[in-house]
């Protein structure tokens, strides 16, 4: 068995073509397949990165099946799932689906750094050098039972100057390189790529959730100055570190929405789908005074049938406070772990789904002390209503993803560059990735 396990890689979008271009964020609570179309467009100084305009063709979203913390738990269930989202895609754009970019959020994503360099005997830095120290870098990546998904050059070094950007045409003795390497578990990437496939897709590329969702959530600055960026999603919480404009730093935990929903079907005796409407309408992590006074309206489940009753929406908040202190908390001990322990000048941008929560934004000041916002789809036409909210953020991530792939490094290996125009016959890669990996 090859002890380094590589997705299918994505070559970038050519900034003078239009693109058509499909994703699916596969989450534990929704999974949803957005179709659009990508125009070249004018440099933007708030969203550097970004060479196309995105205009949503077609959406599709479905109650998450089959997934549990972000990986494949019944593949079944998973590929029906992923068929009935793309089939309401495909509907509304009418187009028909070929090949998709997907996110990996569970599969116990990690981040790894590793440093490399090599001489240049005091002349000028070529192409080739950079190439060079960028190897050396990725040979020291293997890992057994780890899948790579981005290799990521943070910056050089040449000589004692540190903090380099782009050391071509510099002059210097010693070239070094900055490599951040974030990869999962292989079999939960394995078994993701085989859901989509099983629905005749072809996974063009493989993007970390809390890199999509930076992508999408994320200005310029925030990016450039030091941004933690928190993903609270259905059934995991993952944490993007985002530093001098570059990726730093992924982790996620294994909590997130879905257990403040089981929590109040728990704590008030009522069925899950119940639970989950009362998050939705009257859901609070923080108190008010009119809490007590207010009332909501409950199916409680008991020996001899369901029981309507009204309870104070304090009782509510009660519940739901809790789970929500543990996550940021959870969240908190990960970066201070990772050397980004959370002090007052630290910007925090929370995304997902659950941090739609009211009150959300105060309990995240309480906890990791930053100043803190929550992050929506920047820059995006055509997104319905429904989905201009944070819970898209990653969605809308994997769409700007083929715009910035040229800042990954990735080995050559012949073929294995992906086109976004699904000619690569899928089985044929899938077949080589597996036979590469296995």
């Amino acid at each position: 068995m090859s002890s380094r396990l590589m997705p299918p890689r994505m070559r970038p979008l050519s900034t003078r073509k239009t693109a058509l271009l499909s994703i699916l964020d596969v989450g534990t609570s929704k999974i949803a397949c957005l179709i659009a179309r990508l125009m070249p467009m004018e440099a933007s100084d708030t969203l550097r990165g970004r060479t196309h305009r995105c205009q949503i063709l077609g959406i599709g979203h479905q109650r998450s099946r089959g997934i549990k913390a972000g990986v494949v738990v019944d593949m079944e269930e998973a590929e029906n799932a992923i068929r009935l989202a793309v089939d309401a895609a495909e509907r509304m754009a009418g187009v028909q689906v070929e090949g998709v970019i997907v996110n990996m959020t569970g599969g116990r994503i990690g981040s790894q750094l590793y440093t490399a360099k090599i001489g240049v005997s005091g002349r000028a830095v070529s192409e080739s050098d950079i190439h060079r120290v960028l190897e050396a870098c990725s040979a020291r990546t293997a890992n057994q039972g780890r899948a790579v998904l981005h290799s990521l050059p943070t910056g050089y070094r040449l000589d004692n100057a540190r903090g380099v950007r782009d050391p071509k045409g510099m002059f210097g003795d010693e070239l070094g390189a900055d490599m951040h390497v974030v990869s999962c578990d292989a079999a939960a990437a394995r078994n993701l790529m085989i859901a989509v496939e099983r629905c005749h897709l072809q996974v063009e590329a493989m993007v970390a959730t809390p890199y999509a969702a930076g992508l999408s959530a994320l200005v310029d600055d925030e990016a450039e100055m030091g941004t933690a960026l928190i993903d609270l999603g259905g059934g995991t919480t993952s944490i993007g570190m985002f530093v001098g404009g570059s990726l730093t730093h992924v982790d996620a935990v294994a909590v997130g929405g879905n257990h403040i929903t089981m929590d109040i079907a728990r704590g008030l005796n009522t069925r899950l789908a119940d639970a989950e409407r009362l998050k939705t309408l009257y859901g609070a992590c923080i108190s008010s005074p009119s809490d007590d006074r207010e009332t909501i309206a409950v199916t409680q489940v008991g020996d001899d049938g369901d029981h309507p009753s009204h309870l104070p929406k304090s009782q509510l908040v009660r519940i739901i406070k809790p789970r929500v202190d543990e996550i940021l908390e959870l969240a908190r001990d990960r970066l201070t772990a990772a050397g980004h322990r959370p002090h007052a000048g630290l910007r925090i941008v929370l995304t997902g789904g659950a941090s739609q929560l009211t009150g959300v934004s105060e309990a995240a000041k309480r906890t990791l002390l930053g100043q803190v916002r929550i992050g929506r789809p920047l820059g995006i036409q055509g997104l319905p209503e429904s989905a201009k909210n944070p819970a898209f953020s990653a969605a809308v991530g994997l769409m700007i993803y083929p715009q910035v792939t040229g800042i990954e490094h990735f080995e050559p290996r012949g073929a294995g560059f992906i086109q976004a125009t699904g000619t690569d016959g899928y089985l044929a890669r899938v077949g080589r990735w597996l036979k590469d990996s296995f």
